[in-house]
């Protein structure tokens, strides 16, 4: 499915009817339904194939183009006799003023689509079955067969009320009015998770995952106990979308090994970060990763310089002051923990430039580093003041300073501002650089120069 925004502006009433005029400014296509699962899905790094139902149009061949781009690989089954799905939204001044579908959503036959799942199931670690009631998952049944057969995860995200056709699933993940609908109105949490394990009983499943909105997730696996999860957002400025960012987190985390109890937190985490987000969105595993650091439940603020940059911008969207420093933090000491502390002090981000080795090399000899840039990395990204870590490779920051532009720019030792890296255009841009001095009695030369002794 196809999501389509025209933005422009309107000053006017059309003399032809009492109707708003709008001078159309701005197109933008986004994937829609099943096609952002796939991009959430793309989003964590997950490998993703794609298999649907698109007409023979230009609709369908955005799509692609938009996916292809993203490192999907897009294997659609192409009809003349209905639209590809388009959703046509035109907003004016912030609001929407109407929406236009094209699509037949009749139940088609599902053999041809049976069969390329079929073909592609070696080597796939999940399936993800989602159509949004549109008439592509007509035989679902056997799509969840020949998944089954083949020893693969099927997760579902179900519609409708005939949650029958999903016997045999892995796991459904309705919402919990989906759900209420085809178990019946749950007035407390107990009768929740005996709804739920009757209706895992019923079909058959391995689990069932219930989203709750601001209640959190409720995840029920036969023969364990019920995990109640609770939501992870503190400000939500948008939910479109929630759901298959949930399904796709929890496809990718069961993929990769994870069991379903750490999938389904981590899906909760991702829940609660893009809903901040404004409009159909999807996470990084930066984002997930930070937010688990957050937490203290051993996740590292490693990022790359696209979700640095991405990050920060969501930050200061919140109003939040950026911090950076730099360094090769080759031994860490006390010395540099006081230092990061006291430069965190100064906002609400903390952003650790670290040179990488060839960088550290040319600067301190070919003896240096002691530690690997990964491990470096990962010491500094357990530190309670750190939020993000990134490394770079130039033998100064300022590149990477001049991208992020932080508001304050700290450097530790005997400098004068002006004299550091990337200073320059962060008082430019209005921002501060601030000089703090290192714990006396503490340095990596003098660790490891006590080491050769």
């Amino acid at each position: 499915m196809l999501d389509r925004y025209l933005f422009g502006s309107t000053g006017r009433i059309s003399p032809e009817a009492p109707v708003p005029v709008v001078h159309v400014h701005e197109t933008d296509d986004r994937p829609g339904g099943a096609s952002n699962v796939a991009v959430n899905l793309a989003s964590l790094g997950v490998s993703t194939q794609l298999l649907g139902v698109v007409g023979d149009d230009d609709a369908a061949i955005a799509l692609q183009t938009i996916l292809t781009e993203r490192g999907i690989h897009c294997d659609f089954q192409q009809r003349d006799d209905r639209p590809t799905i388009t959703k046509t939204r035109v907003q004016s001044r912030g609001q929407q003023l109407i929406r236009l579908d094209q699509e037949n959503a009749a139940a088609m036959s599902g053999d041809e689509l049976v069969d390329r799942l079929k073909a592609c199931l070696k080597g796939a670690g999940a399936v993800v079955l989602s159509d949004y009631g549109k008439g592509a998952l007509s035989d679902v049944s056997s799509m969840i067969d020949v998944c089954r057969n083949a020893g693969v995860p099927v997760l579902v995200d179900p519609k409708g009320t005939d949650f029958q056709k999903y016997r045999g699933a892995t796991l459904l993940t309705p919402n919990q009015s989906e759900f209420e609908a085809v178990a019946g109105v749950c007035d407390s949490d107990e009768e929740l998770v005996e709804r739920g394990r009757a209706l895992i009983d019923e079909l058959q499943l391995e689990a069932l995952l219930v989203t709750r909105s601001e209640k959190g997730m409720l995840l029920l696996e036969a023969d364990m106990a019920p995990l109640f999860l609770s939501t992870q957002a503190r400000e939500v400025y948008d939910v479109t979308g929630a759901g298959d960012t949930v399904i796709a987190t929890l496809a990718g985390a069961l993929a990769s090994g994870q069991s379903l109890g750490s999938s389904a937190a981590l899906a909760n985490i991702a829940a609660g970060l893009v809903v901040r987000k404004i409009g159909v969105a999807a996470v990084t595993p930066g984002e997930i990763s930070v937010s688990l650091h957050q937490r203290g439940q051993g996740g590292r603020g490693l990022v790359g310089l696209s979700e640095l940059q991405l990050m920060v911008e969501e930050s200061r969207g919140r109003e939040e002051r950026i911090i950076m420093t730099n360094g090769c933090f080759d031994v860490l000491h006390a010395g540099h923990v006081s230092y990061l502390e006291e430069a965190k002090s100064l906002g609400d981000r903390l952003i650790v430039a670290v040179n990488d080795d060839a960088s550290v090399r040319r600067l301190k000899g070919e003896s240096r580093p002691i530690n690997a840039i990964e491990d470096r990395l990962l010491v500094l990204a357990g530190l309670a003041a750190v939020d993000w870590v990134v490394p770079f490779s130039d033998d100064t920051p300022a590149d990477l300073i001049k991208l992020v532009m932080p508001d304050v720019l700290v450097k530790g030792g005997d400098y004068r501002p002006e004299d550091i890296a990337g200073a320059k255009d962060v008082l430019q841009n209005g921002g501060e650089v601030r000089v703090l001095a290192f714990r006396d009695g503490h340095s990596s030369s003098r660790i490891i120069d006590k080491l050769s002794d």
